[in-house]
């Protein structure tokens, strides 16, 4: 359903219509978020789709390797925390709390969720960025933009 209005449509219209209104997505998932045999295109159809980040109960390994590669910010629930103990139904604005400050491997990461009521719930996240090279590709939107980068700067 694109929000607010509810209407139903393929995933993919709604996502080019969130570009168009230039809002970010976040995805939200489950356990062992991304296991399966075609991670590296999850990832690249995840970012293609305008997903800025992912909040996950937990990451399969590569797969959270190929979103961080793609420039995709993953996320992990605290322990007892789920997007079923949270009632998240679709209808949510995500918002991921000014981390560009003190964005580093491992640090907690404040989401605030704003529901259809109106009401409102700050939740505590882990950010799952886990090696100082993680990062770096990271911040630069992705490996392919942290190579680029540096063989430009001749590095």
């Amino acid at each position: 359903k694109h929000q607010p209005e509810g209407k139903i449509m393929p995933i993919y219209d709604a996502a080019m219509l969130y570009q168009d209104a230039k809002t970010p997505l976040v995805g939200i998932a489950g356990k062992d978020y991304g296991m399966g045999s075609s991670r590296d295109w999850a990832a690249k159809g995840t970012i293609l789709l305008g997903v800025k980040a992912v909040i996950a109960e937990s990451y399969e390994r590569i797969h959270r390797s190929n979103l961080i590669g793609m420039g995709v910010l993953p996320l992990q629930f605290k322990k007892g925390v789920t997007r079923k103990s949270l009632k998240l139904d679709g209808t949510e604005t995500i918002s991921v709390e000014g981390f560009a400050d003190h964005l580093a491997p491992g640090v907690e990461i404040t989401v605030l969720i704003k529901r259809a009521d109106g009401q409102q719930e700050s939740i505590k996240t882990t950010c799952r960025i886990d090696t100082q090279n993680e990062f770096e590709y990271y911040r630069h939107g992705g490996i392919l933009r942290y190579v680029l980068r540096q063989l430009k700067a001749g590095v």
